[in-house]
């Protein structure tokens, strides 16, 4: 029987599966782009996009200086600063020209994506690749399957490995959950 429960026990063993082909290379240079950043300034489309608005407010909790791309509060990019993009196929037109845009004023870039061989990976100066399937990835880029529709597998492993980094990040900025408790919104 397809119920939800089984579906949930089937989403994670093909997760599972997924992030045992997570290579650490990537994530580790975005560790320290994130780390040496002065501003870190984070883009993405659709479910990608909310994705890394989560992984914005995560960041935000270990104390650094987060801007979400299209916020009406973010501010003036520049040298020193890190645009990160989240982007499954890495060829999303409005990305691929604010990736241009960060890379002529001497930004740093870093893509969460599932096409090495795309145009804004070409572009990055770190490119985290994690496995998925999606009908917007081109044919040449290789996929896994999925029981998912569309790209779901990529974005749940996208947040998962988000959480992940901040994971990674807390001890090297000395943060614990107490410390990124006293950033958590007060006024809601």
């Amino acid at each position: 029987m397809n119920d939800v429960k089984n579906n949930v026990h089937e989403i994670l063993a093909e997760l599972n599966r997924n992030a045992e082909q997570i290579e650490s290379e990537g994530f580790n240079k975005l560790l320290d782009e994130i780390i040496t950043a002065k501003r870190i300034f984070l883009a993405g489309s659709g479910r990608s996009g909310l994705v890394i608005r989560a992984f914005a407010n995560r960041l935000m909790h270990l104390g650094l200086n987060v801007n979400v791309i299209g916020d009406v509060t973010a501010t003036f990019a520049q040298e020193g600063d890190l645009l990160i993009i989240g982007s499954g196929s890495g060829e999303t037109q409005s990305l691929v020209a604010m990736s241009q845009k960060a890379k002529k004023n001497d930004l740093r870039v870093a893509l969460i994506t599932m096409a090495p061989g795309s145009t804004i990976a070409h572009l990055a100066d770190a490119v985290c690749i994690l496995p998925g399937a999606s009908p917007k990835v081109q044919e040449e880029e290789p996929q896994v399957a999925s029981i998912q529709p569309m790209g779901s597998g990529f974005e749940q492993l996208t947040l998962l490995s988000y959480d992940a980094l901040i994971m990674a990040l807390m001890p090297r900025l000395n943060q614990t959950s107490d410390s990124m408790f006293m950033r958590h919104a007060n006024l809601e």
